[in-house]
């Protein structure tokens, strides 16, 4: 399962439609977090609205900040917009969507910006779908260690 974080600056509506796509569109596949460089602790309620269109309910989500992420190295890092106000997370694959601040937009603006999210994410996960995962070492615990180990 691939672990991916989506980050903008307040976490209040960028990040957190682009983290329901992931949780609706890789299910499990993928294990979808979001996060803000400095986070509004509310969400944006016309991307509350904008999701519910869509069925997801948004208000099960909570803005939050890099600190309360789970630790560890994640396989894809994607900012959206946020630019030098996002710092620099571990991941093995890192994207910069350089997508507007919806504070200003109108509301067909808004829509035209939570689908261009979603069609993103979709691209997103079939190229991580294309990846050929890297296959772990089954050895068993009771086995004999491999002769190269020996």
């Amino acid at each position: 399962m691939y672990r991916i974080l989506f980050v903008c600056v307040e976490n209040a509506a960028r990040s957190q439609m682009a983290e329901a796509f992931g949780r609706i569109h890789g299910a499990g596949r993928v294990a979808a977090e979001s996060a803000g460089s400095r986070p509004a602790g509310w969400l944006d309620p016309r991307a509350v609205a904008a999701m519910r269109e869509g069925g997801y309910d948004l208000t099960a989500h909570r803005s939050k900040g890099l600190t309360e992420i789970g630790a560890g190295s994640w396989d894809c890092v994607v900012t959206l917009g946020c630019g030098d106000a996002c710092p620099w997370v571990p991941a093995t694959q890192r994207e910069d969507w350089p997508l507007p601040d919806p504070r200003d937009l109108s509301r067909p603006e808004f829509d035209r910006l939570r689908d261009e999210i979603e069609a993103r994410v979709l691209d997103l996960l079939a190229r991580l779908a294309s990846r050929a995962p890297i296959p772990k070492p089954e050895i068993a615990i009771d086995a004999p260690p491999p002769e190269d180990l020996v």
